[in-house]
């Protein structure tokens, strides 16, 4: 499809906005999504600026009533929905379990994994009917390791790839795609504020074979490959883009 309609959720930052920017390039329709409404409207008039048909509409990913919309504001606007990219999530706040709460969790799951749980569940329905689509959920390396004091992230990262394998069987019955793309380390402030210093940043970047961190477009481009027909054969993977950090 020469033009097709994209939503992309937690879109206002770091990977979400270099997916929209990457998928406009390409001369993509591209539905933003977020939380922060000032900052969507922005967004919504930059990629507007790039030549795109482009939307923001708020969205919390927590809320059921909130992704129906979305979804639904999508179809109803550009008339169908061809790539779903599910990128909203958080880190939360690192510690060991000990110190893990019950709040510490929901606001984890609640994000991560019932966020994506809504977001697959409402778009799926859409391709159901279209009979094609392609989504891509945004995990971690952390969806296939562990890490001290990480434990909420990486399970709900986790989480994400079990969703991502599961629906991606279902939703081979009516020739939707669903994948997910795993980034290692990358350039954003999710990353920043995960290390919390440039000593802690530079020895996630000294783990990583290639020595660096990944830009936040390389991810993006990764993620417009694996949702485009080029990656027509491609379902139920988890797509790994981390400079090599889990070759061993």
């Amino acid at each position: 499809m020469s033009n097709p309609v994209v939503l992309i959720t937690g879109a206002l930052t770091g990977i979400g906005r270099a997916t929209a920017i990457a998928f406009v390039k390409q001369g993509s329709t591209v539905v933003v999504s977020g939380r922060r409404e000032a900052e969507g409207r922005s967004l919504e008039a930059e990629l507007r600026g790039l030549g795109a048909e482009a939307a923001f509409v708020f969205a919390d990913v927590r809320r059921e009533d909130d992704i129906r919309r979305l979804v639904d504001q999508t179809v109803e606007r550009f008339g169908r929905l061809d790539v779903a990219v599910n990128n909203a999530g958080t880190e939360g706040t690192p510690g060991p379990v000990t110190s893990t709460t019950l709040e510490s969790y929901a606001a984890m799951f609640d994000t991560n994994v019932l966020g994506t749980l809504l977001s697959l569940k409402h778009e799926l329905r859409v391709m159901q009917r279209q009979g094609a689509g392609s989504i891509v959920n945004i995990s971690s390396t952390m969806g296939e390791r562990g890490a001290a004091n990480l434990s909420l992230y990486v399970a709900s990262k986790h989480a994400v790839e079990g969703l991502t394998k599961s629906a991606a069987l279902e939703a081979a019955a009516f020739s939707v795609r669903v994948n997910a793309v795993a980034p290692g380390p990358t350039e954003t402030a999710m990353l920043d504020r995960l290390t919390g210093s440039p000593d802690k940043k530079a020895a996630f970047y000294a783990a990583v074979p290639l020595k660096r961190g990944a830009r936040p477009e390389e991810i993006a481009e990764a993620v417009a490959f694996v949702a485009s027909e080029k990656a027509s054969f491609i379902t139920g993977q988890i797509v790994r883009v981390n400079g090599g950090k889990t070759a061993s």
